[in-house]
């Protein structure tokens, strides 16, 4: 579909100015419309890589369960369900070091993602509205920060896009929301169990990385990375982990103690088997955080969640609800 047939909210909008683009970003990104930004630009810094210097899978080799060897029972993966198509699983050894997967379910584009310096991983559907019905975009990565969460952008129209909220913050796209896919942050052993029809990421053959090494040793036991912002409340460190579904989060060690609960209208389970891939060097080595499923509490659907850093919910989210428990 043609881009300039796209969108036609976005175009009635007209400009969305926050602030002065600083030049270096203009030349870095040649073919972004900074006439529309939605975002002050104060608050976007370079993470270290370049455009593309984290680079993203496209159309990821995906092998049966049963043929994957490699991995360790308790490392994490990223699961999508699909009715009528075999379970697929991404491992977090291969988005720790790509962060974005370009992938089809179904004949439906979607990008798995996952940014560690939030803890936050994410699926969207990849189409977009638009006078002919819609159009796809694919997904790289900026090597942009806002908030330690990366900014993805789009090959499209190199328009900018927050991971953490699925929106475009710059360029022709800002103001469109990607739409989220319910999916699970899980172990190994737990997905290979529930689906030993489904399928997995291969091992990217195209690049050479250190996968299954954590390359972020003990990440999870300092400090957030190129964070400004506030601290969250209510004396949370900045990197406890939550489940995040909406504006709500429930600090993970309410469900560490009470394996189960059922509050406004969700139910939140925990069970151990899961590693942090944000601690020791081997990502298998990590200490436990558990596997985590958020499903309607009346018909059992999973629905969008995340388990993520709380400083990151926080700075996204500055008037979410915090469930705290009694």
């Amino acid at each position: 579909m043609r881009v300039a047939t796209l969108l036609l909210a976005l175009l009635a909008a007209g400009p969305l100015l926050a602030g002065e683009v600083p030049e270096h970003l203009k030349r870095a990104w040649p073919n972004t419309d900074f006439c529309r930004i939605s975002v002050d630009v104060s608050e976007v810094f370079s993470g270290g890589p370049p455009k593309d210097g984290i680079p993203s899978i496209t159309d990821p080799k995906m092998i049966p369960v049963a043929s994957e060897v490699g991995l360790d029972p308790r490392e994490p993966v990223m699961s999508v369900e699909a009715e009528g198509m075999p379970a697929r699983a991404y491992p977090i050894r291969y988005l720790m070091w790509h962060e974005i997967v370009n992938d089809r379910i179904r004949d439906v584009p979607v990008a798995v993602t996952f940014c560690p310096l939030c803890n936050s991983g994410l699926v969207f559907d990849l189409r977009l509205p638009s006078i002919e019905g819609h159009m796809e975009i694919e997904l790289g990565v900026s090597g942009l920060l806002r908030h330690s969460d990366m900014i993805m952008y789009d090959r499209q129209t190199e328009s900018w896009w927050q991971q953490f909220t699925g929106e475009a913050i710059a360029g022709f796209m800002t103001g469109a929301k990607l739409t989220p896919i319910p999916a699970l942050l899980e172990s190994w052993e737990a997905f290979r169990t529930a689906h030993p029809n489904g399928v997995v990421m291969a091992e990217p053959e195209d690049h050479s990385r250190q996968y299954g090494i954590n390359p972020y040793r003990g990440y999870d036991s300092g400090r957030p990375f190129l964070y400004r912002g506030e601290n969250p409340p209510h004396g949370i460190a900045p990197l406890v982990r939550v489940v995040r579904v909406g504006d709500r989060a429930w600090p993970l060690s309410r469900l560490t103690e009470t394996p189960q609960i059922e509050e406004a209208g969700f139910r939140i389970t925990w069970a151990e088997g899961q590693a942090s891939a944000l601690d020791t060097e081997e990502i298998a080595q990590g200490r436990e955080v558990g596997n985590i499923r958020v499903t309607d509490a009346d018909t059992g659907d999973i629905v969008v969640h995340e388990v993520v850093f709380a400083f990151a919910f926080h700075a996204f989210t500055p008037d979410g609800i915090w469930m705290l428990g009694n």
